[in-house]
């Protein structure tokens, strides 16, 4: 790189760190403390801090009601997210409030333990994740500017399932998951027809993508698909979940992508925000892929980002994964422009008053079952509210059953009467009842 002390960067970047060199889910586990380590030490080697424009921050600890506002945590916050857990969602709800505020004209936190993975009812870990730190940042958000429409574009190699179900029926909230295959990887979902719910349809849409897919097939998607499709929807706010273990070192997945590929993508996208997901080749994949994102977001050339291992030729795109990838794209541009003119019965069924769904999570790092029954108050003057029943336990005979009434803050006066009822009558039937109520900024437990 030229020396950085006289570059100036055409946009101005927050970068709020943290780290957790104090916390890890064990000392061989993919999310352990030295994760952020060489990154932190390319970033100065590097001497991004100098160039004009490139700011750091200090990250905040999100209180118990902000993390409430996406997620309600089993039996309390306390019980599920640690210290490192809540400073994380900090450094996210940082990174927005820099950008909202006029501080920066982008922030990017590059903070673990990563969120994604952490549905709106939680229960313990599930994929490194405890809360939801994107989800809690958009919350933040919302709760100042609740018309702000915003969108996700999240390239974790792992479909981000929690996020895409705390939005599922939130019309304001587009939510575009990049991911390899959910047959081949965990959390095995994120597929073409997870559309989002009867309130919110094509709101979410999921590209999955085949094993060993490069930099050649993910721009493809970007270029073809996604671009068109922020465009038409024309957010307020651009989200980069930025996993970052889709690159061709990463030890837990199977694809090709180079750090010139993902800070090309960020490029593309042009986000106002970024938030670190997953990445987990400590050493050879996330200090050039964060170096590659920073420049790319300040406006910089990223050209001579490369890893010393990389090679072009090894890392050519096959051309039947390239047809395979335009297949689902083509799949994907007819449903999104079709989206106007579907008949939701024949996707949801004769629905009326209430849509239903039953769902069945996997906590694989707390070794959790959970059975969650899902309604959604299906109403043409708001999104509707959701009733959510949920039973989790390591076992049949340890399952321990929460009922929950979530109240998003756009919600009509009748629906909003209506849920504030069905919260007070569950709490005389069941022993242990939730309210998550976004209106008020409310958050109950009977």
């Amino acid at each position: 790189m030229r020396n950085p002390k006289k570059l100036k960067a055409k946009n101005k970047v927050g970068l709020i760190f943290f780290p957790a060199f104090d916390w890890e889910i064990s000392p061989t586990h993919p999310e352990r403390k030295e994760r952020l380590l060489y990154t932190r030490d390319q970033v100065f080697e590097e001497g991004l801090l100098d160039i004009e424009g490139i700011l750091e921050f200090n990250p905040e600890i999100a209180s118990a009601k902000e993390i409430s506002r996406a997620n309600i945590c089993v039996p309390d916050v306390d019980s599920v997210a640690s210290e490192p857990h809540k400073i994380s969602a900090g450094g996210a709800i940082k990174a927005a409030d820099l950008v909202l505020e006029g501080k920066v004209d982008k922030a990017f936190a590059l903070v673990r333990p990563p969120g994604h993975h952490a549905h709106r009812v939680v229960h313990g870990a599930r994929g490194f994740c405890n809360i939801n730190n994107e989800a809690i940042m958009v919350e933040s958000i919302r709760n100042k500017y609740p018309n702000k429409k915003i969108a996700f574009v999240d390239t974790d190699a792992h479909h981000a399932d929690g996020t895409q179900e705390i939005f599922y029926h939130d019309p304001n909230v587009l939510h575009i998951s990049l991911h390899q295959d959910g047959r081949t990887l965990f959390p095995g979902s994120g597929f073409v027809n997870e559309l989002g719910g009867p309130t919110a349809y094509a709101k979410t849409l999921n590209i999955p993508l085949p094993p060993g897919c490069s930099d050649q097939g993910l721009l493809y998607v970007i270029n073809e698909f996604v671009l068109p499709v922020l465009n038409d929807f024309q957010p307020d706010l651009i989200i980069n979940a930025a996993g970052q273990d889709n690159h061709y070192s990463d030890p837990l997945t199977n694809m090709n992508i180079s750090a010139k590929g993902y800070a090309k993508m960020n490029d593309l996208l042009d986000p106002d925000l970024a938030v670190l997901q997953g990445g987990y080749s400590i050493e050879s994949a996330l200090p050039y892929i964060n170096v590659g994102l920073i420049l790319a977001m300040a406006g910089l050339d990223y050209s001579s980002v490369e890893e010393p291992d990389y090679d072009p030729e090894i890392l050519k795109e096959d051309q039947s994964l390239i047809k395979e990838i335009k297949e689902t794209v083509a799949e994907l541009k007819k449903i999104w422009k079709n989206r106007e003119n579907k008949n939701l019965e024949e996707i949801y069924g004769d629905y009326s008053t209430f849509y239903s769904r039953d769902k069945s999570i996997f906590y694989d790092t707390a070794g959790i079952n959970e059975k969650q029954s899902e309604k959604v108050r299906v109403c043409n003057q708001c999104q509707g509210y959701l009733i959510i029943d949920s039973k989790a336990g390591k076992s049949s005979f340890s399952s321990n059953q929460v009922m929950a009434v979530s109240i998003p803050k756009l919600v009509c006066d009748q629906c909003y009467q209506e849920a504030r009822e069905k919260f007070d009558n569950l709490k005389n039937e069941y022993e242990s009842v939730y309210l998550q109520d976004l209106k008020a900024d409310e958050y109950l437990r009977n």
